[in-house]
């Protein structure tokens, strides 16, 4: 009958009697291969030492190694065997490991003509030295042991007991965060308790629309007998959609923290290993933990990784990521909503996802986090700028304006570097200053004022950022110049910095064709003024081309070409990104497109050109303050240009006239 441990024995106590029995069965298995591999490749037997005497008087006895008690001699193997059949004497009895590795030898060829043998000899060996002596045998003689007995055993175990010390770090290695060796199918899932700072709406501003759509679900989590009483269904999963930085994460941890219940947080790459199903298994093991925490919620972040297209690999083969996705997707049809499991997950490439997580049943509800607005990112400075000692000089509004574009991560980083910038100053509150230049530094990059530029490209830096400020200046509707320098920032030489008033959702044609001719602005200062052109301008070429082509292939902004779009994109949803634009028109066509794309450009070149030839000295006094200040703010810039009677473009306004009238 097999006795079991009692039970009231802790797990940990049981657990422990486990590992000293497997340490005890290895501990034997290495003696045994010790005892195996270290005995003799000669079978030894013992006699008496009168056989001893009887196979020396019969030459016999080839050679003779001489202990303190005893002797090892070589015996002709043919003549020992007649003697012991002679004699009658029965072979001796050995080892199972040493008769394995004697019948070894005689497999491996013919056995050798002489057999060692072993006696023990009388303490006064005078009269066997002589009988030894007469019949020519070989004596040599063994040196007394004078090593102790500990260290024979050490030197002989050492060996292995160093081993086994390897394979106990090797295990010890394999046993992470907590699970045994081997456990790769176990979710690596973190599961957030309320033993830290909890995550609730307050911490969370910019997208209240958001806030609202997941509101419910909170209340579901909090009540859900309010939904079940009238049949209701909660969303099985919720897909945030956003911009990078937009606070995705963040909004998950908030429901969480507003239900108060667990949050079980992991990114879908962690899913997927080099080993065939351990996808699949670590998925269905987080279910399984889902399920005992219930009510909860599971946030898996960048879901993209893992819930791709399936088929779009590129052998074409049914991979490790397609497998941990068909069973993520068995999961959701299996989860019952009356559970209380809800699934968020968070991607910024929502058009790459597999329709089958988007139906109905599954992410049922999708809810879009876009960039805040000039309310929502004061209420996020606001949000960042809690517990920070701030100037009375700083205006949180006129920062909120000055950041378009900006996501809740960019905002955060903005008012951790105003933060840095004070601390490094030595100063007691964060300024208003602390926080333009911290804008600067993310908007431009960081000064580099260390670069030694010549005078003659640091004139040419200086004309060309001038051309950019002075043409934005004199074109009526475009974004007001904020700051203009020189000083090398990232990898410009100077930087031309415009804000735009109030967020932009939507560009006209005019607007377009007024930021290529802004874009423009420095190539043709060069011109203009220094009668040469440099390497300067290949960026702003690029952009105001790009702008140009998008006008003509994209938006349909062509009187030539009409209203079409032309092109279409070819990506690999496996590999994430636009691979190349199929041409999809004809060679007449694509000729017209490069000629229509080239006439908007030059036709911009031009105007960007006479602007500047018009107002020639105005752009030499921006370009002298420049060389001598190296930044200049708007107002600076103001200031300069008010001491000129500036010819301001109206081309575009002549243009709008002339098509309401037509």
């Amino acid at each position: 009958m097999r006795r079991s441990a009692p039970p009231n024995m802790p797990p940990h106590m049981r657990n422990f009697t486990r590992n000293i029995l497997m340490w005890i069965l290895v501990a034997i298995v290495m003696i045994v291969a010790f005892n195996l591999f270290n005995a003799p490749h000669q079978v030894v037997e013992e006699v008496s030492y009168s056989q001893f005497l009887d196979l020396l008087e019969r030459n016999a006895i080839k050679s003779t190694v001489i202990g303190e008690h005893a002797l090892t001699a070589e015996v002709n193997r043919k003549l020992f065997r007649e003697y012991r059949k002679e004699m009658g004497i029965k072979k001796t009895t050995l080892p199972f490991w040493r008769r394995a590795l004697g019948e070894e030898q005689a497999r491996r060829g013919p056995p050798p003509a002489t057999v060692r043998i072993k006696v023990n000899i009388p303490s006064d060996y005078g009269d066997l030295i002589k009988k030894l002596r007469e019949h020519h045998v070989g004596i040599y003689v063994k040196p007394p042991e004078k090593t102790p007995w500990y260290v024979s055993i050490l030197g002989s175990w050492l060996p292995f007991i160093l081993l086994i010390a390897i394979w106990i770090f090797f295990m010890r290695q394999m046993q992470v965060g907590g699970g045994k060796a081997l456990s790769f199918g176990k979710s690596k899932a973190r599961l957030m308790s309320d033993q830290g700072k909890k995550v609730t709406f307050a911490d969370v501003a910019g997208i209240e629309e958001a806030k609202e759509e997941v509101q419910e679900i909170i209340e579901f989590l909090k009540d859900p007998k309010k939904f079940q009483k009238l049949g209701g269904k909660i969303p099985k999963g919720v897909l945030l959609v956003g911009p990078p930085g937009t606070g995705k994460t963040l909004l998950a941890k908030a429901i969480a923290g507003e239900a108060g219940v667990p949050f079980f947080s992991i990114s879908g790459s962690e899913f997927v290993e080099m080993f065939v199903g351990v996808g699949a298994a670590r998925v269905r093991d987080l279910f399984d933990q889902a399920k005992r925490h219930a009510p909860c919620i599971i946030f898996v972040d960048e879901i993209d990784a893992v819930g791709r297209h399936r088929g779009a690999g590129l052998g074409g083969g049914h991979d490790e990521r397609e497998q941990t996705l068909n069973q993520l997707l068995v999961e959701m049809d299996g989860m019952d909503t009356s559970e209380g499991i809800i699934l968020v997950a968070a991607t910024n490439r929502p058009d790459i996802l597999d329709p089958a997580l988007l139906r109905p049943g599954r992410f049922d509800r999708r809810v879009v986090i876009p960039r805040p607005d000039v309310k929502g990112r004061e209420e996020i400075i606001k949000v960042h700028v809690k517990g920070k000692p701030l100037s009375e000089d700083v205006d949180i509004q006129v920062l909120a304006k000055s950041t378009p574009g900006f996501s809740g991560a960019d905002l955060a980083n903005l008012v951790n570097e105003a933060a840095l910038l004070a601390a490094r100053r030595e100063k007691e509150q964060i300024s208003m200053d602390d926080f333009e230049e911290a804008k600067d530094k993310i908007l431009m990059g960081a000064e580099r004022k260390s670069m030694i530029i010549s005078d003659e490209e640091k004139e040419n830096t200086a004309y060309h950022e001038g051309g950019h400020a002075l043409v934005a200046k004199l074109i009526p509707g475009t974004d007001p110049v904020h700051k203009v320098t020189i000083i090398p920032r990232g990898l410009a030489l100077g930087v031309t910095q415009q804000l735009p008033t109030d967020d932009r959702y939507t560009y006209t044609r005019e607007q377009l064709l007024k930021n290529i001719t802004v874009l423009l602005g420095g190539r043709a200062a060069e011109e203009v003024v220094l009668h040469h052109q440099t390497t300067g301008a290949a960026n702003d070429l690029e952009r105001a081309t790009e702008i140009a082509r998008r006008m003509v292939c994209q938006f349909g902004m062509s009187e030539r070409l009409g209203p079409l779009t032309f092109g279409k994109k070819d990506e690999m949803i496996f590999l994430g990104k636009e691979l190349a634009t199929h041409k999809e028109y004809s060679e007449r066509t694509a000729e017209e497109i490069d000629e229509e794309v080239s006439r908007i450009v030059r036709e911009c070149y031009e105007e960007a050109k006479g602007l500047l030839t018009a107002n020639i000295e105005a752009l030499k006094a921006l370009a002298r303050a420049l060389l001598e200040k190296e930044v200049l703010s708007s107002n600076e810039i103001d200031d300069i240009l008010s001491q000129y009677e500036l010819k301001r473009s109206t081309r575009f306004e002549e243009a709008k006239a002339s098509a309401e009238a037509g």
